[in-house]
């Protein structure tokens, strides 16, 4: 409809439910002959008679009675819109796209999904699992993903991040393995072992890490399997097809049954799970449930320095 006609229609109402000239303009705050035109230019429109006017009184014809119902509906549908505008303005509504990698990120994305759903019930999740590492930011960086859960070790331009979660890395044997019986291992020891890895493609952050730390103890990594997600690999680990390599999240997530855990040695320093997102996205949504990681997923005491000043500023 026009804005003329939504006028037309709001004029209508008026005389309709007052039924007397005078009192319908004096609620509309204009003078009777404006009102009497609009009327009948909406007559005209609609090709019927809306009222019978005598000189003592105005009523509704069949036609205008008809007619009040829709009336009122359209002004109600407008009153609808209206405020989903202004919800989805200030974050109470929106749609979030969120990336996540697999187990690890289980407990944290169902601390965000909770606090976000009690603060801001009108905000849905689209979850989108298995985006690892730089494929999870690219996906980002190209708009397709509003917000990621991922690991990294350099930072990208045009994202900003903060750390919601250190993780350490450990190795998984069977549990009928000779290596069962120990709680720690150096990579040196395990040259001759055979791997059930992720897959290199899309890239992960725990297989680059793992590869680092193979070429370091002078070997390359006899990998006999990939498998696409953790829990694969942790299944064929419990059937003995190999050993794999992964960080204490993965481990907290899935059953154990049949595997044994081992810290390696060497110091190895901890990976580190971020919330990551544009720099430039000034969705409402996305700010309040920036908002809401901050108390479901405070960033851990001691971690190093980061990007706090681009998250202030999407926050103000």
């Amino acid at each position: 409809m026009t804005h003329m006609e939504l006028h037309h229609l709001h004029v209508f109402l008026a005389l309709a439910e007052e039924l007397h000239f005078g009192r319908a303009a004096d609620r509309l705050h204009i003078a009777q002959p404006p009102l009497s035109r609009a009327i009948q230019q909406l007559e005209r429109e609609l090709g019927a008679r809306l009222f019978d006017r005598t000189t003592r009184s105005v009523q509704l014809t069949a036609a205008g009675k008809a007619l009040v119902g829709p009336a009122r509906d359209v002004f109600a549908s407008c009153r609808v819109a209206e405020a989903a505008v202004r919800a989805a303005g200030v974050g109470e509504t929106g749609m979030i796209r969120l990336g996540y990698a697999g187990p690890s990120s289980h407990t944290l994305i169902g601390k965000l999904v909770q606090a976000v759903r009690t603060e801001h019930p009108g905000i849905e999740f689209d979850l989108r699992s298995v985006t690892y590492g730089y494929a999870g930011l690219a996906l980002v960086m190209e708009g397709s993903m509003d917000l990621t859960i991922t690991r990294w070790s350099t930072e990208l331009p045009g994202i900003c991040s903060r750390i919601v979660q250190e993780e350490h890395f450990v190795i998984v044997v069977p549990a009928a393995h000779p290596l069962a019986d120990r709680k720690r291992v150096s990579f040196a020891e395990l040259k001759d072992e055979q791997f059930v890895m992720l897959p290199s493609e899309p890239a992960s952050t725990v297989r680059d890490t793992f590869t680092a730390q193979c070429y370091q103890a002078g070997f390359t990594p006899n990998i006999v399997q990939t498998a696409p997600d953790s829990w694969d690999v942790m299944a064929m680990v419990s059937a003995g097809i190999g050993i794999t390599f992964t960080v204490d999240a993965v481990v907290a997530q899935i059953r154990t049954e049949g595997l044994h855990v081992l810290e390696p040695q060497g110091g190895i320093e901890p990976t580190y799970a971020r919330l990551a997102w544009r720099d430039n996205d000034d969705s409402a949504a996305l700010r309040e449930v920036l908002r809401a990681s901050e108390t479901a997923l405070p960033t851990p005491a001691r971690v190093p320095g980061q990007t706090t000043p681009k998250l202030l500023a999407i926050q103000n």
